[in-house]
């Protein structure tokens, strides 16, 4: 069977939605995107896969790949477990914005050749493998449900992406990859423990005693884990944590 032939437009599009991405994907690695092809299986690399739906100015849906450097580094970060999905999530959004004004879908994780099969399977879809030297270390794969049929300018690196560095090379090492990666923050003033019928009985006016005196710091948690104590300030009539400890890690409270 004959491979399907890539347009100019879908090769110019692939190309800007490759540097889009590479400009905010997290890696240790030094990639540079190679040419597009016609999107198969064959790209598949050891890690795991991202992909999510768009719809706007443009619709269809795309997917990233990462290594499994970044896999392993998000499950053993300082601060716990962080999701794949958060960390890949501006990549994607860089990519899939090169089309125009649009809104990505949550996005969900996929094995490498699920994913990568599953786009192969529509029509037009291309991948682009991100390579440092001849390994292929990450893949965007993109599937358009109508590809333009004019070539499109460069990446507008003011509205969408910061521009790669010459030649198209993001370099990051160790927990620098990680930096990207956003986080839930929240601040708690205290716990206690309540019966369900204390619960079912509460109305408005109703006070709730909690375990932490009056005046005492408030915690800072990162997804759940306490990494820093604080007292509540007013900025600009909301509140906010003026930081008076930063909690080391295996340290936090039970």
């Amino acid at each position: 069977m004959t491979a399907p032939t890539i347009t100019p437009p879908q090769l110019a599009l692939a190309r800007n939605a490759a540097d889009a991405a590479l400009a905010v994907l997290p890696t240790s690695r030094q990639l540079v995107a190679a040419g597009p092809v016609a999107a198969s299986a064959d790209t598949v690399i050891e890690g795991q896969a991202v992909t999510a739906k768009f719809s706007g100015a443009a619709t269809g849906e795309v997917v990233v790949v990462v290594g499994q450097d970044l896999a392993d580094a998000l499950k053993e970060s300082p601060l716990g477990e962080l999701d794949l999905t958060a960390a890949v999530r501006p990549a994607l959004e860089a990519a899939s914005r090169v089309f125009g004004p649009v809104v990505l879908d949550p996005g969900v994780m996929m094995e490498p050749g699920v994913a990568l099969s599953s786009l192969a399977t529509k029509d037009g879809a291309v991948v682009v493998p991100l390579v440092e030297g001849e390994e292929i270390r990450a893949v965007l794969g993109l599937a358009l449900t109508a590809w333009p049929s004019d070539e499109p300018g460069q990446v507008d690196v003011a509205t969408r992406a910061p521009t790669p560095a010459a030649g198209g090379v993001i370099a990051r090492g160790g927990l620098d990859m990680l930096h990207d990666v956003e986080m839930e923050v929240s601040a708690e003033l205290g716990r206690t423990r309540m019966s369900v019928r204390e619960l079912l009985s509460l109305n408005p006016g109703a006070i709730v005693e909690l375990d932490r005196a009056a005046g005492s710091p408030a915690d800072l948690l990162v997804n759940g884990r306490l990494i820093a104590r604080g007292e509540v300030v007013v900025v600009d009539e909301n509140f906010g944590i003026r930081i008076t400890e930063i909690v080391a890690p295996g340290s936090e409270r039970e």
